[in-house]
């Protein structure tokens, strides 16, 4: 879920790595070309499955088992689980519901969130899903779930996250993980093809900045003549998308110009302040070459010099407000309660997990991902591209985020070369109202729009759930704006 390369932590990965890959126990199986030459197909636990090969790419087939709502209890509509499978070597784990309302005729939206290397089941269960869990691991219903009124896809994506998992094979770029996720999509509709005619959208959140243009681009772009089905939009929440004009706007935050008061001394203030320019500069070569050693050092100088004195003060980067609920990383309580939740044997069985072991985030998928640079590479080039071509686009940030906050990522919207950039970066910011609440601020022009949401930090529907509700069912019906 969160973006920080650190080279502390990037050192002590390297000497772990040997005892960390793979992250996930499989269990006792054998996923032989058989599977994808079968139309059903039973587990070592006995888990049974639906199997279905790709027309376009036959090195990929698609699971799907149907889940009795009743096990779980998580939500009562129809739901599906099952993987994503790449000849032998490479499974991705999904869980699909239908929407609440109108699953016939309501839009789908495929959830990402980021890490890289987190579980989209942090999205699921702490943010915007049907339920989240409790301490005494049950499922409690959400009345603000996203799939009010859309069916939702929540992946696990790359191999390594979550329930998925890779015999011999890592995903360490974007890029890769773009060509996964447009397969993933093309056997999903092809098995609900009634679904194919309604409006699709992708969200998610944090790195899932990079990941949602690039798979935007594969389908609009490379696949734009033969993909089965039709992108709608994209929204990415409190995303890392353009480092090189994100990275100036960790100082004026943490220093009292976000809309919060300063967090760090002012000789810090000044350290980072004056630490910017080779920072920038060091980005600059990274985005001419896009080789993995000059972004993995732009990488380190910079998040040294960004995310070194915001962690003196011991506050969460996810919320600016307040310290970490807990020494792990994730900073929050609720998300252990998920893992644990995960790790029940009931629940793996219920959903068909081929893994004994899951962890909300994968050091192993973080590390490969750090060792080719990808984080600090240039992905809103191809955001470009999609409101160039009239896709509409949401950019929205929680006001009280650090790791990827609003200002950044206003600075990177406006900054952006489309064709309307010379008019929207002089828009002024209005207030953005729904139901007669201002839940913040907003601008657009065209197919581009931008949303600040009001205290939030980085996980906007944790901590802001109704105005998070309203934002997407004004997205997804037309009326944001």
């Amino acid at each position: 879920m969160v973006f920080i390369y650190k080279l502390i932590t990037i050192l002590l990965l390297l000497v772990t790595a040997a005892n960390s890959l793979p992250t996930l126990k499989k269990k006792n199986l054998e996923l032989p070309h058989a599977l994808k030459q079968t139309y059903g197909h039973k587990n070592n636990n006995g888990n049974e499955f639906q199997v279905f090969q790709s027309n376009t790419d036959t090195d990929y087939s698609i699971r799907i088992k149907k889940i009795d709502p009743s096990i779980l209890g998580v939500d009562t509509v129809q739901q599906w689980s099952g993987y994503l499978d790449y000849k032998d070597t490479k499974h991705f784990f999904y869980w699909f519901f239908e929407s609440r309302n109108d699953p016939k005729n309501d839009p789908v939206i495929l959830w990402l969130n980021g890490g890289p290397g987190c579980s989209s089941f942090t999205g699921l269960f702490f943010e915007l899903g049907p339920s989240s869990i409790s301490a005494n691991l049950t499922p409690v219903y959400n009345p603000f779930s996203w799939n009010n009124n859309a069916s939702v896809i929540f992946l696990e994506q790359p191999v390594g996250v979550g329930f998925s998992y890779s015999d011999d094979e890592q995903v360490t770029s974007t890029a890769v993980a773009g060509k996964d996720v447009y397969n993933f999509l093309e056997l999903f509709f092809n098995q609900f093809p009634h679904l194919r005619s309604n409006k699709f959208h992708i969200a998610g959140e944090s790195y899932a900045g990079h990941y949602i243009p690039q798979i935007a681009h594969e389908i609009a772009i490379e696949h734009s003549s033969d993909a089965s089905f039709k992108l709608s939009s994209i929204m990415i929440g409190n995303g890392i998308t353009d480092p090189l004009v994100q990275y100036k706007y960790y100082q004026p935050m943490a220093c009292g110009k976000g809309g919060y008061p300063q967090v760090l001394t002012d000789e810090d203030c000044a350290k980072m302040e004056s630490e910017i320019p080779r920072c920038e500069l060091l980005n600059k070569g990274c985005y001419l070459s896009k080789t993995s050693f000059a972004c993995i050092g732009a990488n380190m100088y910079c998040e040294n010099s960004v995310i070194g004195p915001y962690e003196k003060t011991g506050l969460n980067v996810y919320d600016i407000r307040a310290p970490c609920e807990t020494d792990d990383g994730n900073c929050y309580i609720g998300q252990t309660y998920i893992e644990q939740y995960m790790n029940l044997k009931e629940v793996q069985e219920a959903l068909g997990s081929d893994v004994d072991s899951y962890k909300g985030c994968s050091d192993a998928v973080f590390l490969g991902f750090a060792l080719t640079g990808d984080g600090n590479k240039p992905f809103q080039e191809y955001v470009a591209e999609l409101v160039d071509r009239n896709i509409p686009v949401l950019i929205y940030a929680g006001d009280k985020d650090y790791i990827c906050n609003w200002l950044g990522n206003l600075g990177w919207v406006d900054h952006l070369d489309w064709t309307g950039k010379e008019l929207f970066e002089t828009l002024p910011l209005r207030p953005w109202y729904k139901d007669g609440v201002q839940y913040g601020q907003f601008k657009s022009l065209g197919s581009f729009n931008f949303l600040r949401v009001y205290d939030a930090g980085h996980m906007v529907p944790y901590d802001q759930p109704e105005a998070s509700l309203a934002m997407v069912n004004s997205w997804i019906s037309g009326s944001f704006s």
